[in-house]
């Protein structure tokens, strides 16, 4: 293999939210590379740190420590205008909630960062990416009369009409149907066999990482695997094995909750006494007012007979509140 360029970098990045008890380590101490003309996908739970470390790389954040390099610009270096222009020149970005201007066309959204820029648009590549997204027959048309899939194909058509170092998407497939989802990821890798693009994306999604050269996880602020080449199937595996449920042990079978417990185990060897109810079989449900049983050998919950013949209780003391209640109802 020879050797790689490296479109950016970082060296001992961290960063930290908060103070005191509520204090949040995001990143800690984490090296990173993006090599040239390749798809990174950034994957990580929830809390893992993958955004924080898109939106250092991006120059969209700046960190508590370390550095960032985009080529050989140390960003933490630059003013507030050149890092404008950086992120304008130099940067593309894809986000989930697309981030199109309502007012403009599909073609006015696309070459807005050109616009923006004072320079020219390159004809030949605006209708090459336009006809690779397969925009061409909606580029008049307002964001609110695009299906979602057709909005984020125009924000990557923006992200890529600069021609950047880096296309940063953050989770550019969330907010999209399944099919419009393959087509955005579709485009994505595309524009890195074809355009040599430098693509980096933060998903949880194992599909979708699939579709990259390289998958970075992160775990509790830290990059702690990494796999090249992996199918989505090697991708599950390797989520299941480095972020594994910690609720219950693979070894132990399943208990079941305490009151059921109780119940299941009351006939073992050496269980305590039961109550009557307990021990009673399923047909012999104690009677309701609703559905009167025929067979006046009923047990009732407190052990008690049903009186064996209607017409007024027999002479003796009720021994509860509830054996009087039920065979009252018994009666009626």
């Amino acid at each position: 293999m020879g050797s790689v360029s490296i479109a950016a970098r970082a060296k001992g990045l961290t960063k930290i939210y908060g103070s005191g008890s509520a204090l949040v380590t995001a990143l800690d101490r984490v090296d990173f590379e993006i090599v040239k003309g390749e798809f990174t996908a950034i994957m990580g739970p929830s809390g893992s740190g993958k955004s924080t470390l898109m939106h250092l790389m991006a120059a969209l954040d700046t960190p508590t420590d370390g550095e960032v390099w985009i080529g050989d610009t140390a960003v933490s270096s630059l003013a507030d205008t050149p890092l404008t222009v950086l992120r304008r020149d130099r940067i593309g970005f894809i986000f989930q909630a697309f981030n199109l201007v309502p007012t403009l066309s599909a073609r006015e959204n696309i070459v807005l960062p050109l616009a923006i820029a004072g320079h020219k648009i390159d004809e030949a590549w605006f209708n090459q990416v336009v006809d690779v997204l397969g925009l061409g027959d909606r580029l008049t048309h307002k964001p609110s009369e695009l299906s979602g899939g057709q909005q984020q194909r125009v924000a990557c058509a923006r992200a890529l009409m600069n021609r950047p170092d880096i296309v940063f998407g953050d989770e550019p497939t969330g907010n999209l149907d399944s099919t419009s989802a393959a087509e955005v990821l579709g485009f994505l890798r595309r524009s890195v066999d074809e355009f040599g693009q430098t693509v980096v994306m933060v998903t949880h999604d194992a599909h979708a990482a699939s579709y990259a050269d390289r998958a970075v996880f992160l775990s509790d602020g830290r990059i702690v695997d990494e796999l090249r080449g992996a199918s989505q199937e090697e991708l599950l595996q390797a989520m299941a094995r480095i972020y594994p449920r910690h609720d219950q042990s693979h070894d132990e079978p399943f208990r079941a909750p305490a009151s059921e417990a109780d119940e299941a185990s009351a006939t073992s060897e050496g269980a305590p006494e039961v109550s009557a109810k307990a021990q009673e079989p399923a047909d012999q449900a104690e009677p309701t007012a609703f559905e009167p049983q025929a067979d006046r050998s009923a047990v009732y919950r407190d052990g008690g007979h049903a009186p064996s013949h209607r017409g007024e209780p027999e002479d003796e003391e009720e021994p509860t509140v509830e054996r009087s209640i039920a065979r009252r109802a018994a009666l009626d």
